[in-house]
């Protein structure tokens, strides 16, 4: 990080790592302002997600840290590059993960170009992640960010060389029990605030409920691998592969199940049949569905601007899941080929692959198809 003062706007959303950032970069001298980001509007007053508690929040911060703030509505941009296309690849049967379109459509598109007519230098979010310039390229480079158990580039692998020149991770340096300690050293208000989970706009509600308001669903037949009728399931939207609950059929058994793990294993989605309207489930979490050692990606994403040669390589095919070792093939701008040494388990199309070598993040894309079930 420079150690020349710059202005740094830094998106301020009310939980600790960002109220920790804003400190760390005044601290380090740098002219700091705050933007909050309100990206969601519809029944935003309701008990499940309300902007408001969060924007007093950021607020207090704010006032304790003595930088201005301002309250930026993103909401229009958030329906039509995010929302939009959430709902179209939950349509089209996939399982889409938002929060890495929000971080390439919103925090480091909009909340950027916002920043920058402000004024700003550099921007700054909470997100644990590292940027390095490698003087060897030129090129930045996103890293890993040093606690494990946090680290949050696997949303940011669609950011680009533009983006990355301008942005700082400040608590990318630092594991969570840091963060934690120099919020409640310095009296910030939200120290012992939990962290978010999940996606603003469904919060806590049930997400079947929430999604029912804006998809068109028809029931259909639940199968298992021999075509055996199990139930029926409510649309195949609100199912995702390797998803075990709310199935409804816990009370049925295969009896003598061999590839699933017995007559008692539970049941797991391994496919979606649109064609039909049927969904596909397999007794048993190490079922052969639900195992592929080969994806194909499509709308790709690469860091350093070009993809990176075919050969060996480290990949996550879901966030929180271990580096898998693998072989890069047919890499270039639209997409990619992965063939994985270890079958990976319920690769859902929808999702981001995201490869990496060590703790260096080079981009990634949309999950399309894997190998067939066996």
């Amino acid at each position: 990080m420079s150690s020349s003062k710059q202005r740094v706007v830094v998106g301020l959303s009310g939980g600790v790592d960002s109220a920790v950032t804003a400190h760390l970069l005044k601290a380090q001298g740098h002219e700091v302002v705050a933007i909050f980001m309100k990206n969601w509007e519809d029944d935003d007053d309701s008990e499940y997600c309300s902007s408001r508690q969060d924007f007093l929040d950021a607020a207090s911060v704010a006032d304790v840290l003595g930088i201005e703030i301002e309250h930026v509505n993103f909401a229009a941009e958030y329906k039509d590059r995010v929302f939009a296309e959430f709902l179209r690849e939950y349509q089209a049967g996939r399982t889409p993960n938002p929060d890495v379109l929000c971080n390439a459509e919103i925090k480091f598109k909009a909340f950027l170009d916002h920043a920058m007519r402000l004024g700003a230098e550099k921007i700054a979010t909470g997100h644990y992640a590292r940027v390095r310039l490698n003087p060897a390229t030129g090129l930045h480079e996103l890293l890993k960010g040093l606690d494990p158990s946090k680290d949050q580039s696997y949303f940011l692998h669609r950011l680009n060389q533009a983006q990355l020149a301008r942005t700082l991770f400040p608590v990318g340096e630092l594991h969570k029990s840091e963060v934690r300690r120099i919020a409640e050293e310095i009296g910030l208000p939200n120290a012992k605030k939990k962290d978010s989970t999940g996606i603003c706009f469904i919060g806590e509600r049930p997400f079947r409920e929430f999604l029912n308001r804006y998809i068109s669903h028809a029931p259909g037949p639940i199968l298992d691998e021999r075509g055996r009728k199990l139930g029926r399931h409510v649309g195949l939207s609100f199912y995702t592969l390797g998803q075990r609950q709310g199935l409804g059929i816990g009370g049925v058994k295969e009896k003598g199940a061999q590839r699933g793990g017995g007559e008692h294993a539970p049941w797991f989605v391994a496919r979606k049949e649109l064609d039909t309207n049927t969904l596909r489930v397999v007794q048993g979490h190490d079922h052969p569905w639900l195992l592929s050692h080969r994806l194909l990606a499509q709308d790709a994403s690469w860091i350093a601007g070009h993809p990176p040669p075919a050969g060996a390589c480290a990949a996550k095919t879901r966030y929180r899941q271990a580096d898998a070792a693998c072989t890069v093939q047919q890499a270039d701008a639209q997409g990619f080929a992965l063939h994985f040494a270890q079958a990976q388990w319920a690769v859902t199309p929808g999702q981001s692959a995201v490869l990496y070598d060590g703790p260096v993040c080079l981009g990634g894309g949309v999950i399309a198809a894997t190998d067939p079930p066996g």
